[in-house]
């Protein structure tokens, strides 16, 4: 597939790109090659083979759920400036 100069200045425009009528011209050569990679890729025959959720068949390391850090609940709210049942109370902002 190939682009001309104006659907590359279409496209920068709604990418919201400034792209000079010097750049133009480099900017398609980009865009064909980039659109010849994937017409590359479209023509590999993939019958038969299951998509993979990752190029490597590797094991997830879990580690444990354990607790780490100690509850400073009370220690945070002791310097907030307004509390009520565990909770920060804030300055409406919203009506």
């Amino acid at each position: 597939m190939s682009l001309t100069n104006e659907q590359v200045g279409r496209i920068a425009r709604l990418a919201r790109l400034a792209i000079s009528e010097t750049e133009i011209d480099a900017t398609r050569t980009k865009l064909d090659g980039i659109f010849g990679l994937i017409e590359q890729m479209q023509a590999v025959d993939t019958t038969g083979i299951e998509p993979m959720s990752h190029p490597q068949e590797l094991a997830t390391r879990l580690r444990d759920d354990a607790v780490t850090e100690s509850d400073r609940r009370a220690a945070f709210q002791a310097v907030a400036p307004q509390t009520e049942a565990g909770l920060y109370l804030v300055p409406k902002v919203i009506e």
